[in-house]
Parts: C-alpha cells; structure tokens; sequence
C-alpha cells in the first residue's frame, strides 16, 4: 500500500483529508475553495529517497556548507 503524499487541512473548518497523490490533493484544495470561500492548506509528505538526495547533494536548502562540493548536482550560485 502506498503512503499517504499530502494532507489536506482547512484553518476555518473540519476539513481533513489524506491523498496519495498530489493532483487529487491539489483539486480538492481548489474544490474546497470554489465551494466555500476558505483557503485549504496541504502538508507534503516526504519525496522519494533520490529526490532527497539529490537536494541535499545540490545543496538547495541554502545554508552555508550544505551539499556535495564533489556532487555533478551541487549549486554554489542559490
């Protein structure tokens, strides 16, 4: 069974609700919106192991010393 990809939650209502994937989160978002007015948020679950690494490695979180200087991926320009 896959895992759930995104949680979404509405600050003004009971809505709460789990996907597994991110389009069917996304069009109930935007559904809930043309429905009732409120602006719905979601919470991402965790990207796949690779797509981590390779963040990490390109050194996209932006903080000093993070990424692999040695990495084809790495980023010195962010």
């Amino acid at each position: 069974m896959a895992s759930k990809r995104a949680t979404v939650t509405c600050p003004d209502c009971d809505l709460h609700e789990e996907f597994r994937k991110l389009a069917s989160a996304r069009e109930r978002i935007e559904d809930h919106r043309t429905e009732t007015g409120h602006e719905a948020v979601w919470d991402l679950g965790r990207l796949s192991e690779g797509v981590e690494r390779a963040g990490d490695e390109a050194g996209v979180c932006g903080r000093e010393g993070c990424g692999d200087r040695e990495s084809p991926l790495f980023r010195d320009d962010l």
